[in-house]
């Protein structure tokens, strides 16, 4: 148990550049104490002794605004970094060095028992508001935009983004220290460029420019000039 705390508290440090020395990490973490309030938990789950585990789960809860469920599968080293509103359901398991940001839901989309709640592998990093939802896995190494939706199995060494959650780029699994959750492309406004510079292909082909007058024109970037009318 002591190795495990002492690897949690590193795992703090190493992912968190605001972190100051272990007292701190211990004293002022509370995704920290979610995590050990789960192990806690989890015993007591596994032993069978289930009302006793939810009251510890509840309680912790109560003190950190993160609800982990004492039947979830939690690796070592998880990182809760804030973690207000963190939601990890019954049939979820988390693999190793994963970090989860705020608001952070590994939900369910059925009220079947079995299996229903998500699968994250190791290294994975979830950004701020992202829901995962369903019994679907998200490999190694993979990194999950922020708010982004994500209702399908994502490869390792992906990163997801978008409502619902699509997968734009691939790379190599990276180790957990090298987080880039925020290193993600904007997939809406390539779509939004990549339209206005057909309309302006277009519009430049028929010789008028937005105004209605003829001959050529110019834009910067989808922001028209001088007197534009957009009246319809």
């Amino acid at each position: 148990m002591l190795t495990a705390i002492r690897r949690d508290v590193q795992a703090v440090l190493d992912r968190d550049p605001a972190a100051n020395g272990p007292l701190e990490v211990v004293l002022c973490y509370p995704g920290l104490w979610a995590v050990w309030g789960h192990r806690i938990a989890h015993r007591l789950w596994l032993a069978d002794v289930r009302l006793p585990a939810r009251l510890v789960s509840v309680l912790a809860r109560w003190l950190t605004g993160i609800e982990i469920h004492p039947a979830a599968d939690v690796g070592e080293r998880l990182f809760i970094d804030h973690g207000m509103g963190v939601v990890i359901g019954e049939t979820a398991q988390v693999g190793s060095d994963v970090t989860l940001y705020h608001g952070v839901t590994l939900g369910g989309t059925t009220l079947a028992r079995g299996k229903r709640h998500p699968t994250l592998g190791d290294g994975v990093v979830v950004g701020a508001g992202a829901k995962v939802l369903g019994p679907i896995t998200v490999g190694d190494g993979s990194r999950v935009g922020a708010n982004a939706v994500v209702v399908k199995p994502v490869p390792p060494g992906s990163v997801v983004v978008g409502v619902p959650g699509e997968i734009i780029a691939g790379r190599p699994a990276a180790p957990a220290s090298n987080l880039q959750h925020g290193d993600v492309p904007d997939v809406l406004g390539g779509a939004l460029l990549a339209l206005i510079d057909r309309v302006q292909e277009l519009e430049h082909r028929l010789g008028v420019d937005p105004t209605g007058h003829e001959g050529p024109y110019t834009s910067d970037d989808g922001i028209w000039h001088a007197n534009e009318d957009f009246s319809i």
